[in-house]
């Protein structure tokens, strides 16, 4: 059978006047393990276009930190944020996405962040000041998740900002602390967040189970 194209939302980095798009490889390596074909998208909103009506299925990547000020919520002074290229380009694929809702789509630590940013949903920019032992949540930490759609096991997480409230989202997961861990458009085929980091989990429910779902959505 055809393995079902996948784009990745790639990172925009600045070394030395240059720019660099980039995609960990841990993303590129479990999604081939998964069944499916990666693409890394170039970050130009002209072709998201192409990219919703060509691909079968979205992976929003982790990175830096949504800049909340253009959403009217001044910055925390612990954000760093992701290049506004990135960002512009990130929620312009949602916009493209919302009209074409039968796309399947995974979000990844941040990227789970800009589907409840891109809903209205509130931030919490920085878990330090709400969540008691946050750097739990951080440098690949695992810690105990509870999903409803996945199974429970350990996940690995490396991140310091969380959703505070799923909106119009259903909750799929949680940690053993009670951070949100996961959400779904329930109206949507496979339109799912997740806080960890599947591609570096090495249980493989909340690891490569978690890419295999998202692949078999994209295959339907």
């Amino acid at each position: 059978m055809r393995r079902p194209l996948i784009g990745l939302t790639p990172s925009i980095d600045v070394r030395d006047g240059r720019t660099i798009v980039r995609v960990n490889a841990t993303y590129l390596e479990m999604l081939v393990e998964a069944g499916g074909a990666p693409v890394i998208l170039t970050p130009d909103a002209a072709l998201i276009g192409d990219y919703v009506a060509r691909l079968d299925g979205f992976v929003l990547t982790g990175g830096p930190d949504i800049d909340t000020r253009p959403f009217g919520v001044p910055l925390h002074e612990k954000a760093e944020i992701m290049d506004p290229r990135r960002q512009a380009f990130d929620f312009a694929l949602l916009r493209a996405l919302e009209r074409e809702p039968a796309k399947a789509t995974l979000g990844i630590c941040l990227g789970m962040q800009e589907m409840g940013v891109s809903a209205g949903c509130p931030l919490i920019q920085h878990m330090h000041d709400v969540v008691k032992d946050a750097d739990r949540h951080g440098n690949d930490n695992t810690h105990a998740v509870t999903s409803t759609l996945f199974g429970d096991g350990a996940a690995a997480s490396w991140h310091h900002q969380a959703l505070a409230d799923a909106g119009r989202f259903e909750v799929i997961a949680r940690s053993d602390d009670g951070v949100i861990e996961g959400i779904r458009d329930a109206s949507r085929p496979y339109y799912v967040g997740v806080q960890w980091h599947p591609e570096r989990t090495k249980d493989r429910t909340l690891g490569l189970g978690v890419l295999r779902s998202l692949v078999e959505a994209a295959s339907r």
